[in-house]
């Protein structure tokens, strides 16, 4: 990122937007920069980094109360590993077409996700705007933090390869899944709740989601042979991998997960977070982002 930034901040300066800026100084710090932000009369935002930067900025703008979420908006430029937010609304990885998007000003009014979850034996609260992962997802979420925390690069090559190793390492776990009151036990290899349908760097995990339809996309993969999950690699990338038998899927507003023998840890928008049980739950067209084109 400050690799980058020079060249971000002189195609922002010859836009002619003025801007201030601040470097984050690690997890959850973008948070708090927010709120501070906030508290000084900012409502404009413009996330530079990845998607668990732009999580971070909107975990900022909703972790307050002070100030109605419809005076916020939201831009995104990205410079991160997957960038999968940015591929639902049109945001290229190209800088100065990532500006000139945010100079034109076309908006849109997203829903967000809301999860409940567990860190040791305290209870938190995270909001997301893309997609949330559990089981295999968060797994291979934490293996590319790491690298990130060590400094070394991890692009979507890095977790594509994530991928691959992780194949080996994780086990299906017993679940509970209730949405909506509707419960049922599945042995579960990868589980998502998706806003948006990108994660992964370009895997449609969630492609039936729609932002703004009040609705959380469940998706689950239950417990799958090792060949028959290559064969289905490239389907990931293109959502047609929902029609295979080994797959179920669900649309809710209210959503319960509950391991039953072991730990399932969860990652949002990238971010990797803690473990279950989980409660999630949907606020409907809250947030104000600005878009290309919509890939949905």
């Amino acid at each position: 990122m400050n690799r980058d930034w020079p060249e971000i901040k002189k195609l922002l300066s010859e836009a002619g937007l003025g801007f201030g800026f601040v470097f984050t100084e690690g997890p959850s710090h973008a948070i708090k920069l927010v709120n501070e932000a906030i508290l000084n009369g900012e409502r404009n935002f413009i996330a530079v980094g990845g998607d668990g930067t732009f999580n971070e900025v909107a975990n900022g703008i909703f972790s307050q109360n002070k100030i109605n979420h419809d005076e916020f908006t939201l831009a995104a430029i990205p410079v991160g590993t997957g960038n999968d937010w940015g591929r639902m609304f049109g945001i290229p990885a190209d800088y100065k077409q990532a500006i000139d998007i945010i100079l034109k000003g076309d908006t849109f009014v997203q829903d967000v996700g809301k999860v409940l979850y567990h860190d040791n034996d305290t209870s938190k609260t995270r909001y997301f705007v893309n997609v949330a992962g559990m089981g295999f997802d968060a797994l291979v979420a934490g293996k590319t933090n790491k690298q990130k925390k060590s400094g070394k690069k991890a692009g979507a090559l890095s977790y594509f390869i994530n991928m691959l190793t992780s194949l080996f390492e994780y086990k299906p776990k017993q679940i509970q899944l209730e949405v909506d009151g509707e419960s049922r036990t599945l042995n579960t290899f990868s589980l998502t709740v998706g806003v948006c349908r990108f994660n992964g760097g370009g895997m449609m995990q969630s492609p039936n989601a729609i932002p703004d339809d009040g609705l959380l996309d469940v998706t689950v993969i239950k417990k799958i042979g090792m060949g028959t999950l290559a064969i289905q690699l490239k389907n990931l990338y293109n959502g047609t991998f929902i029609k295979h038998p080994k797959v179920f899927t669900k649309r809710g507003g209210r959503i319960k997960i509950n391991p039953l023998k072991s730990n399932f840890s969860l990652e949002a928008d990238g971010e990797s977070l803690g473990h279950g049980p989980f409660e999630f739950s949907i606020l409907p067209r809250v947030l104000r982002v600005v878009i290309g084109e919509k890939n949905f």
